[in-house]
């Protein structure tokens, strides 16, 4: 498939005439062609009123209908072979195999959703039969979860698949049935384009719509604020910066009609080592954690950014296992020259903070963009009075709180802000502390795990990819698993509707096989 630097707007190809984009290989510091004609507002609104036009006729498409485009996707994206891993890769800086990896699991989502549909669950199919004779009389009434409407979607920069023009909040949205409008990262023009076209095709190939999709290019925040202001749209996925979500948020707020906004924005992912845990297996958590620390960089949005533990000699036998073990950690190359230079600001800030000291590193940078791991250690008073400390650096850096007893552990975990997860490493004899810890992190986190790691998100049913502010914008809500196409639906009651105008799911007949609450009792199919 050629790269040919154009937008696509709902079945046409355009050539945006704003300027030009062209992707940066981080590893080299060199632009990869071709270049990318950036787009104005005047594609934005032509992106939106197809999209608009194709709504209600999308929205009613069966679920199987709308499972196998999401399927017909995944089988193109596939069919791009190693094309899409090279070009992802040059844009990236990411390895071959990290890539194939998150093919699958952009694949994986994809799939997952086409069964979610399938199942009909989302939908919520409701029904309370008429009581006539009841006073006051009870009309019939029937509930369904509808599309909420067309969905802007903006890429993220570390995830050029999972999260971007084909990633989760895509798959949600067009599973919902809620047309899609991307504005690409400017990171990786060349693997969106590549993505987008397969599912320009896959919309041609099912026969839906031309404004079910469209991909939109843009050099600067004008194209994104447009996108987002725009009537026709009705929510927005994000995954970025806590000032980029802000800002759309800001804009979405504005609006005649406001709009949600679900961003994914920082998090530093506090790691608990409570003490019978560290006193038994410091050396262990300490390498396991390098490990965690600097995969992939250290640009996961679940990278562990924190680390509570009670001063002593174990939690200085985790930070010494952790320090060595990152002294064996190559550089790695960040995923563009802005990420790097932010990084490097932000390591920067955090050893200038008094009471922090650097206490381990990783090996040094030569490549352009590559990153040296940092760790740093602080006690728990400076860590309370230094709001700073709290900033997430994204990349591999993390700082250890040494905590004079529990109480101060407590404490720590009381300040923090909403996260994303929050790990808890412990052995049984640590279950009572650990029970006086969890209320306070339930109110903080999305995602509650046990001596594991947080770098791993896994695509299933159960997953909760959320948490509350600064992690997202909506503390509800997931960016992955099953429950993430809850963001793009909202319910609609019928009243007496005769069953010839109800739609499908909630027919007296059942056609769609739904699993159903009948007058409060769960009817299976």
């Amino acid at each position: 498939m050629n790269i040919t630097g154009e937008m696509l707007i709902g079945q046409t190809a355009v050539r945006g005439a704003e300027g030009s984009v062209r992707a940066v290989n981080p590893a080299t510091n060199e632009t990869i062609a071709p270049d990318f004609g950036a787009g104005s507002t005047a594609a934005v609104e032509q992106a939106c009123k197809l999209a608009q036009q194709a709504f209600d006729t999308y929205r009613e498409t069966t679920p199987e209908q709308r499972a196998q485009f999401l399927e017909e996707i995944a089988t193109g994206i596939l069919n791009l072979g190693p094309q899409l891993i090279e070009r992802a890769s040059q844009e990236s800086g990411l390895p071959a195999a990290r890539l194939e990896g998150e093919r699958g699991r952009t694949v994986g989502q994809l799939r997952l959703f086409a069964k979610v549909i399938r199942d009909g669950h989302y939908l919520s199919a409701t029904l309370d039969s008429a009581l006539p004779e009841r006073t006051p009389p009870r009309s019939d009434l029937r509930l369904r979860k509808i599309a909420i409407g067309p969905v802007a979607v903006f890429g993220a920069s570390n995830f050029p698949l999972a999260f971007s023009v084909a990633g989760g909040d895509t798959a949600a949205a067009l599973a919902a049935g809620c047309p899609v409008v991307v504005k690409t990262h400017n990171a990786h023009p060349g693997t969106s384009e590549l993505v987008g076209r397969v599912i320009q095709q896959a919309v041609a190939a099912c026969q839906l719509p031309a404004g079910v999709f469209s991909l939109i290019i843009g050099s600067g925040n004008e194209v994104g604020q447009a996108l987002v202001s725009h009537p026709a749209i009705k929510a927005v996925g994000f995954t970025g910066s806590r000032q980029g979500g802000l800002a759309l948020m800001r804009a979405a707020a504005q609006r005649r009609e406001p709009i949600p906004v679900y961003a994914e924005m920082s998090s530093i992912n506090p790691m608990f080592l409570l003490p019978n845990a560290l006193a038994a297996r410091a050396t262990q958590i300490g390498s396991a954690f390098a490990d965690s620390l600097t995969m992939g960089v250290g640009q996961f949005c679940t990278n562990p950014g924190l680390v509570i533990g009670l001063a002593g000699e174990h939690l200085a036998q985790f930070q010494e296992a952790a320090s060595n073990a990152l002294k064996a950690k190559a550089a790695g190359t960040m995923l563009t020259p802005g990420i790097h230079s932010a990084y490097l600001a932000g390591v920067e800030h955090m050893q200038a903070v008094s009471g922090v000291d650097a206490v381990g590193r990783g090996m040094a940078a030569s490549a352009p963009c590559a990153a040296q791991a940092a760790l740093f250690a602080t006690d728990a008073a400076t860590f309370l009075a230094s709001e700073q400390l709290e900033d997430e650096i994204f990349g591999p850096s993390s700082l250890i709180v040494a905590c004079k007893n529990e109480d101060e552990m407590r404490a720590v975990a009381e300040h923090l802000a909403g996260q994303l997860t929050a790990t808890l490493q412990l052995d049984a004899a640590d279950h009572a502390l650990a029970k006086t810890l969890l209320p306070t992190l339930e109110r903080k986190a999305g995602r509650i795990l046990v001596n594991g790691f947080p770098t791993g998100v896994e695509v299933s049913y159960a997953m909760v990819h959320g948490g509350p502010f600064p992690a997202t914008s909506d503390s509800r809500s997931t960016s992955v698993g099953a429950s993430a196409i809850d963001r793009f639906v909202r319910p609609v009651c019928y009243q007496d509707l005769p069953d010839a105008l109800l739609p499908a799911a909630l027919q007296d007949g059942n056609p769609l096989g739904l699993t159903r609450l009948v007058d409060g009792a769960l009817h299976t199919a």
